[in-house]
């Protein structure tokens, strides 16, 4: 117990720990909070428990083909996302031309791991908040993800699967089959969950009006994803700064519009991640259409990388917002600098502006719909 004085009153606050290995911080997260009764007042987060290192692995490993693996270790639940990242960033470093069934396989990826990692998010984020039911329905349909991703990379966590000029190896034969049968059973499964939790009345009552995040001062946190599309920000990368082939789908930006509470609340954050999926659906169905069905997908896979002194820095929308890689070459074999700014590192800053004056209990709930992953915060 402290004792603060403000305007010339005593006040006792206490200060308390939550974490670093607590079930509602989603990682090895330490939050050193501040209370007036159980009123929050500040909120100061600790990281640096999960250290990936994976700035400086980058610049020491063998070459630029051995990053690869690491980026899968930044945010370990969307690691097809982190790879599409860092293989664009090189690929425009190198000026290497990808073939078109690569890039469509690599979007269809791309856009199943962003369901997969959505799902996650808001099964876990019921969890937090008391709901176990819709915590298994979710796994149950993120299990069909993993079986897909297994059979073409032969792991279901880090994959290690796209390459700089191409794809490790092509899908397999039952690929496409698999996919369409997903996404066809998926869609029912997005209204099954909007039914057991969005409007859920006990859910609604523990996300609306909380952490209340306003546009601008989104803006000024340079938050992202779908943290930022929340506070009613329609800004994506896939549509507002396309890259790969992303110009060349029809697909909608969902953004928050205080439906059930506050713009910018827990509820919008978390409804625009469910309507997320269904755009991704929306996306893998035409990609799925018009991929190439013959091309070999490690004709431009260089044997060795070797570059020119430069620099580059390329942007993706992952599930958790904008991921940027900044890398800067010379004459050798591999990196001589290379950088990640990670949306998770970014958006967990906005933490202690949205849980000022909300109940502890509520804390939970505002962690919970960041969605960070401590794999990227501690990158």
């Amino acid at each position: 117990m402290i004792e603060i004085v403000q305007k010339g009153k005593s006040r006792p606050e206490m200060v308390i720990n939550m974490g670093p290995q607590h079930p509602s911080t989603h990682g090895v997260l330490r939050l050193e909070v501040t209370l007036d009764g159980e009123l929050v007042t500040h909120v100061r987060p600790h990281i640096g428990y999960l250290h990936r290192c994976f700035e400086k692995y980058g610049e020491s490993v063998g070459d630029y083909g051995m990053v690869t693996p690491f980026t899968d270790r930044m945010d370990y639940v969307s690691a097809m996302n982190q790879e599409h990242g860092y293989v664009i960033a090189m690929e425009r470093l190198l000026d290497i031309e990808v073939p078109e069934r690569v890039e469509y396989i690599r979007v269809i990826m791309a856009e199943l791991q962003r369901i997969a990692s959505h799902l996650l998010a808001v099964g876990t984020f019921g969890l937090d908040l008391g709901a176990f039911t819709p915590f298994l329905y979710v796994f149950t349909e993120r299990e069909k993800i993993l079986d897909i991703f297994e059979k073409s990379s032969g792991a279901r966590l880090l994959y290690n699967y796209m390459c700089i000029g191409g794809l490790m190896r092509d899908v397999d034969d039952d690929f496409k089959k698999d996919t369409e049968e997903f996404v066809r059973t998926f869609r029912p499964k997005i209204t099954e969950l909007q039914n057991l939790l969005t409007y859920n009345s006990i859910f609604i009552k523990r996300t609306a009006h909380i952490g209340v995040l306003p546009p601008k001062v989104a803006l000024n946190y340079a938050a992202s994803g779908p943290v930022l599309r929340g506070s009613g920000v329609k800004w994506d990368l896939r549509k507002n700064n396309p890259y790969s082939i992303y110009d060349r789908f029809d697909f909608d930006i969902p953004v928050g519009e205080g439906e059930v509470g506050t713009l910018g609340d827990c509820w919008d954050r978390y409804i625009v991640r469910v309507l997320e999926m269904e755009e991704s659906c929306k996306i893998i169905e035409q990609a799925l259409e018009a991929m190439p069905d013959e091309g070999d997908v490690q004709q431009n896979v260089p044997k060795r990388v070797r570059t020119k002194p430069g620099e580059i820095y390329a942007r993706t929308e992952t599930p958790r917002g904008e991921l940027g890689y900044y890398i800067i070459s010379d004459t050798s074999a591999k990196p001589y600098r290379i950088k990640a700014r990670a949306p998770s590192f970014v958006n967990l800053s906005l933490l202690p502006a949205i849980s000022r004056g909300s109940l502890m209990s509520d804390l939970v709930a505002i962690v919970g719909s960041i969605d960070i992953v401590l794999g990227e915060v501690d990158r």
